[in-house]
This record gives C-alpha cells, structure tokens and sequence, in this order.
C-alpha cells in the first residue's frame, strides 16, 4: 500500500516509516517542510498529488507545559491538521489513523480505561488531542484512532533518555510516584500502527505496552536495565511542579486489541530492554 506518514521525522514518525519499509509498502514520509499540515491548501494538494491508500498521522503538537500557554497553536496541529488530513483522505479515499493520548482522559479512575469510557481533558494538550478525534469523526465515517501512553523511542526527547542523563550526571534523581501508566517503545506501536492499518477493524484502540506502573518505578527499571547506580527518589506530584497538570492514572485497556485478534503489544519491561539494546546498536 502507498502510506503517507505525517510528522515522519518524529520520535514515532521514523519508527512508523521503517516498519512500513519492513512490511513492504511505499512509505511516504512527510514532516513540516514537505507538509503544513495547519494549511488547509497545501494538505489537499499533497494528498491529492500522492493519492495514498493509508495516512498514518503521527505529526502533533506534543510539548505539554507550553500547550498551556499556546493552546491555540497546539489546537492548529491537532485539531484543525487532523480535519484538513481527514477531508483531503475522504477525497481520494484514503483510510486515515490518527494518534491520539491517555491525556484526554482525566486520570480519576482506578480501573483501566476503556475505549469508549467517557473522556475529560485535564489540560490544553488533552483538549487539542480530543478536538482531533472528534474532527476526524465528524469527516469520515471510517476511522482508526490509536491513544496511547508514555512514548519512548530512539529518535526523540523522553523519560528514557532523560533518566539516563541525569542519572550518569547526578548519580541522584527525584521522580514523581503517584503517576500511574504504561510506557510505550515506538517500535512496538509502529507495528501495531501498520497491523491495524491492514485491516477493515476500524475505531477507537488503546495501545501501550503491557504492565502498569509509576514514573518512580519506570526510572528504578530503567537504571537497573542500564546496570547504573542510581539514588531515585520518590516525589509526589506537588513536590514536582509543572505548568500543566497531567493525569494521575492513564493505565489504558488493551481488550479491544485482543477482541479484535490483533497483536498485543509485549511488557513495557521486555520493551524497555530491547530499546536499550537498540540505543546501544
């Protein structure tokens, strides 16, 4: 199949663009400087002009904290880019994937969220990402959209290599406990991302990798795996302020995958070790 891939130099994007190579379709990659996906112009002709089968839309707007201050930019790229995305793949006819987050729900629950479990955005973030969904809803009568959760992966800026610096500088590091979730290695979503794209099982999914724990604990992991000793120190989220709030539980239910006969995606602990593997290749 002919994919374009939006955001396809982002952390996700790049992992999304080798997994299509490896399962033999034509990867399109587009990042800002092919494609504005905030003009309404330039996306219908860059679809137009491709005619893909597939748009895979990894590009967003993701810096949390300054969402806050800047909400409209952040609803530019992951609203209103996600309608132009979805009017200009209703045109050709394209199926369409749009990534979206555990951040809009408002992490009250103490039950992992289902798919269809009313959202409550706690943030600028959450509510762009939301505004997303329910755009490409609104313009297509068929859709896959893929929330996930704690993205780690080689190409960017995460948790993972965030830890790992500060652990080799400080040898001490202090990391929220009460946040509760599930990490996600973007190889692992990559994969799922092209499986669901395959078929005809259109909706709404989770997908993180499985298992469930805090930052505290993801960090703990993380200098155990990398053979580092490090001092983490458990901080509850007032001792750790930032400008915007994030959910304090964003475990999200994987059922829909298995109900669907798709592939799970694999412990965040087995993720995790073939992520520092795949730092050190």
């Amino acid at each position: 199949m002919k994919v374009v891939v939006t955001g396809a130099k982002g952390q996700l994007g790049q992992d999304v663009v080798l997994e299509l190579a490896r399962k033999n379709h034509e990867a399109i990659g587009a990042d800002r400087e092919q494609l504005d996906v905030t003009n309404e112009t330039s996306v219908q002709a860059f679809i137009s002009d491709i005619k893909p089968d597939v748009i895979l839309h990894c590009a967003a707007y993701t810096n949390v904290d300054a969402a806050e201050e800047n909400e409209d930019a952040a609803y530019q790229v992951n609203a209103l880019g996600t309608e132009y995305l979805a009017k200009a793949a209703k045109l050709v006819g394209a199926k369409m994937l749009y990534v979206s987050t555990d951040y809009v729900f408002d992490g009250t629950a103490t039950d992992p969220y289902e798919t269809d479990e009313a959202t409550k955005p706690i943030g600028a973030y959450g509510r762009t990402k939301l505004a997303g969904e329910e755009l490409l809803k609104k313009n297509l009568e068929q859709f896959f959209i893929v929330r996930t959760s704690w993205v780690f992966g080689v190409y960017g800026q995460n948790f993972v290599k965030t830890m790992l610096r500060l652990g080799a500088e400080r040898g001490e590091v202090g990391v929220v406990h009460d946040q509760v979730g599930s990490p996600t290695y973007t190889v692992d979503l990559a994969r799922f991302m092209v499986e669901l794209m395959e078929t005809e099982k259109y909706g709404i999914y989770h997908a993180s990798n499985s298992g469930v724990c805090s930052w505290y604990e993801f960090a703990v992991e993380i200098f155990k795996q990398a053979g580092m000793k490090v001092t983490v120190n458990p901080l509850t989220t007032e001792q750790f302020p930032r400008p915007a709030a994030r959910p304090k539980y964003s475990v999200l239910s994987k059922k829909k995958i298995e109900e669907q006969g798709l592939s799970p995606l694999r412990d965040w602990k087995e993720a995790l070790a073939a992520y520092l593997e795949e730092v050190k290749g």
